[in-house]
């Protein structure tokens, strides 16, 4: 994967993050992100091992020259003191700590197991740090109403489409603003989308949904437009723009009072996928499938219930009435 972005890795890097991206399908972002957390890795090495001169700093040291006998001399050990330094120096968090010994396992894998460029797995028995499971943040049934309620201006029959897809389908902001108008399928009654990795996925779309498309579609402009294809418009006549989308969920949240509450456009996701489960009692697998989840881990959060929920089960157990006697 010999791209400017990455010319300053060493071959055995870039072929492992070409494999990502041709062979795993993964998304530009997220082997970025896997480049970045090898790089750090192998910058503290270098700098550990005495490798590079105290005074270069880390940001600038080279990692070109990193090669196979390099990475058969890494131990466990030395990755759990990497994990240190992270943590007391870098000072980064659990869940920052968790996906960089997630890019190690993966890479570490990849040499040892696809293609057996590394006898044994120095990262095998490493274990990921213990991060704190925060309940997504979701809107409840009576604010999502009231959300909608809240739709007008200009725009209106755009944005409330927006809102509506958001808040029924649990799509995420990237796949919102890539849809294009031939992905709303069978008269409406589908809706693909392209989601992390190149994914495709077929949701099907409720009757709010296909109401709110037909009338977006009514005033859709249809001239002067830079991306014929786009599903949704800017008043500039392209494709809308996250940013813009963003502009959008907040400037209705703020209307019911749910701006800077650490309420966002991905929660109109989390609240999507929280009605399904709680009210219409959506299986968890079908849930996965919906939200484009890889693994079923990751939609299992969904499971959680609400305070009101808990203290009604805690109610009806039939000894909650029960009490000592004089």
């Amino acid at each position: 994967m010999k791209t400017a972005e990455f010319a300053s890795a060493p071959e055995i890097l870039q072929e492992f993050l070409g494999y990502l991206q041709t062979v795993k399908g993964k998304s530009p972002n997220t082997v970025q992100e896997y480049y970045t957390d090898l790089r750090t890795f192998f910058r503290y090495l270098k700098q550990k091992r005495n490798l590079v001169s105290p005074e270069v700093p880390f940001t600038e040291i080279p990692i070109s020259d990193i090669t196979l006998d390099f990475l058969r001399k890494v131990t466990l050990t030395e990755v759990y003191e990497y994990m240190n330094y992270l943590t007391v120096v870098r000072k980064n968090k659990p869940a920052s700590r968790s996906r960089k010994v997630s890019s190690l396992r993966t890479y570490f894998k990849y040499l040892t197991n696809k293609v057996n460029k590394l006898e044994s797995n120095p990262v095998e028995e490493l274990e990921t740090p213990k991060t704190r499971k925060s309940l997504p943040k979701y809107l409840t049934l009576e604010q999502a109403l009231e959300l909608l309620a809240k739709v007008d201006g200009p725009y209106a029959k755009r944005d409330y489409c927006i809102l509506t897809l958001f808040l029924n389908c649990g799509m995420r902001l990237s796949e919102l603003v890539g849809l294009n108008v031939t992905d709303v399928r069978g008269n409406s009654q589908t809706l693909r989308i392209l989601g992390k990795g190149n994914k495709e996925r077929i949701v099907y779309l409720n009757e709010a949904c296909r109401d709110a498309i037909k009338n977006y579609l009514e005033v859709r402009p249809r001239d002067g437009l830079v991306d014929r294809n786009a599903l949704f418009i800017s008043k500039q006549n392209k494709r809308i723009s996250p940013k813009t989308v963003q502009y959008l969920v907040k400037k209705y949240l703020a209307q019911i009072d749910l701006d800077g509450a650490g309420y966002s456009v991905h929660k109109l996701r989390h609240t999507a996928a929280t009605l399904m489960y709680q009210h219409g009692h959506v299986d968890i697998r079908v849930l996965k499938e919906i939200l484009g989840h890889e693994n079923l881990g990751t939609t299992e959060i969904y499971t959680h219930l609400s305070n009101q929920q808990m203290e009604n089960a805690i109610q009806s157990n039939p000894l909650a009435k029960v009490k000592k006697r004089d």
